[in-house]
């Protein structure tokens, strides 16, 4: 195949020179396999890029896609609306833990998490309560590009050159901590009280000054930074007693990769506020979703007459993303994938934890189906092990992912025994590798 030219694009979240010195390029993907432009397959360990969550290629969202586009290919929605739109917010709302009442849609992860800081601030407005400003994010949490997104977020090298953030922002300190939590299979049993240091953030600026606090339930791209037992619920405890909005980022953790249908539920948490895209339409059409109790939704839309909440994209509700999301939904639901989720999980835990004698493993983690493999750096070079490894294993036919020096994996809710083997051999061989040459 004849490349085409490849330096138009400057492409996100990449080291432009050097890919397109060595590019790595994808031309087809059925079931948990892509194709690579010289023909290989390449067995998905990562959902695309967390998303994938059903599979490629599924037929059902396909020609759901493709109907849509010969019916109706876009129509606005300021001011207007259609019918798919109302029905798959009234199916996601359903599918969605009990206590949420209403979607706002977007086209990503990224804007549904500015829309949610938005409602949070807008929310406090319409109640009398103005001053509640702070949103209060944590120290290696990752909640998308936008600078909202990037200001709640704790992802040093995706702030600092960006520098200064928006103010009234504040930050909790991270949860993993390698010196107590080394790994650990599952949920750490350290690190619970680190949700303590919120009250001292409400000491600090006030109660009555606080609008949101947002995490991940389980930090993805940070290196899947799993919650200590008992964490989460304390912070939404502390929310609770001073009136704090709790926003869970779940763009990762939704549509059952813990298991469960939403973190939340996995949890038995009810945020006020969820964030969802990647896998809502199964990573067919750009979509994301901002979620809501009703109490929020009402607050705003009664405070006043008029446009309640000015805000919204050209693309929310895109026909074609809604028609590729019910499509998706009615595979979740068919099919149950949190269900085989939560099948797969304890086999995937006891793989990926037979790496911790592999050549330069400093930890592993998981939780549900998402894992990450730690690798000690090379010194004066962060992140060229894992780059390393991540370049083997393709070479192997296999697709992982690395932030930093962490190697993660997000398989395909569809996986099977043999696609673990395949991934977790793979991997042993990419590691091996790296024993023999550093």
């Amino acid at each position: 195949m004849t490349l085409p030219p490849l330096d138009s694009w400057w492409m996100p979240f990449t080291a432009n020179a050097a890919f397109k010195a060595d590019p790595r390029l994808l031309t087809k993907a059925s079931g948990v396999y892509y194709e690579s432009v010289d023909g290989r397959r390449i067995l998905d360990s990562v959902s695309g890029l967390w998303c994938v969550n059903a599979g490629h290629g599924r037929p059902e969202i396909t020609e759901a896609i493709a109907r849509q586009t010969a019916e109706m290919d876009f129509a606005p929605s300021f001011q207007m609306g259609h019918p798919l739109a109302f029905e798959f917010a009234e199916r996601l709302c359903s599918f969605a833990p009990k206590h949420i009442a209403n979607v706002f849609f977007s086209n990503s992860g990224s804007e549904a998490v500015d829309t949610a800081l938005k409602v949070a601030r807008i929310y406090h407005r319409a109640r009398g309560e103005p001053e509640r400003t702070i949103l209060i994010g944590r120290e290696r949490g990752y909640h998308g590009s936008g600078f909202g997104g990037t200001a709640v977020g704790g992802f040093d090298p995706y702030r600092v050159p960006f520098a200064p953030m928006l103010p009234d922002v504040a930050h909790l300190p991270a949860t993993h901590s390698p010196e107590e939590n080394r790994f650990s299979p599952g949920q750490p049993k350290w690190g619970a009280e680190l949700a303590n240091h919120l009250e001292s953030l409400v000491s600090e600026h006030g109660e009555a000054r606080i609008a949101a606090v947002i995490v991940e339930p389980v930090a993805g791209s940070a290196g899947v930074l799993v919650p200590p037992v008992g964490y989460l619920e304390r912070l939404a405890e502390i929310c609770r007693a001073h009136g704090i909005l709790l926003i869970f980022d779940e763009v990762i953790t939704g549509f059952g990769r813990l298991g469960a249908t939403f973190a939340a539920e996995r949890f038995g948490l009810e945020p006020d506020i969820m964030t969802v895209a990647k896998g809502m339409t199964n990573g067919a059409v750009p979509m994301g979703g901002t979620l809501v109790r009703r109490e929020i939704y009402e607050a705003v839309v009664g405070a006043g007459s008029g446009v309640e909440l000015p805000h919204g994209y050209t693309y929310s509700g895109h026909p074609l993303a809604c028609a590729a999301g019910l499509a998706t939904l009615g595979i979740h639901e068919n099919e149950r994938l949190w269900e085989r989720a939560a099948a797969l999980a304890p086999s995937f835990e006891e793989r990926i934890h037979g790496l911790i004698s592999a050549p330069h493993v400093i930890d592993v983690r998981n939780l549900g189906l998402m894992g990450a493999v730690e690798l000690q750096p090379i010194e004066g070079q962060p992140g060229e092990r894992a780059a390393a490894v991540f370049r083997r294993c393709f070479d192997a036919g296999v697709l992982v992912r690395f932030t930093g020096d962490t190697i993660a994996l997000a398989p395909p809710l569809v996986f099977e025994e043999q696609h673990l083997t395949t991934v977790i051999e793979t991997l042993g061989a990419a590691l091996a590798d790296q024993g023999a040459s550093r």
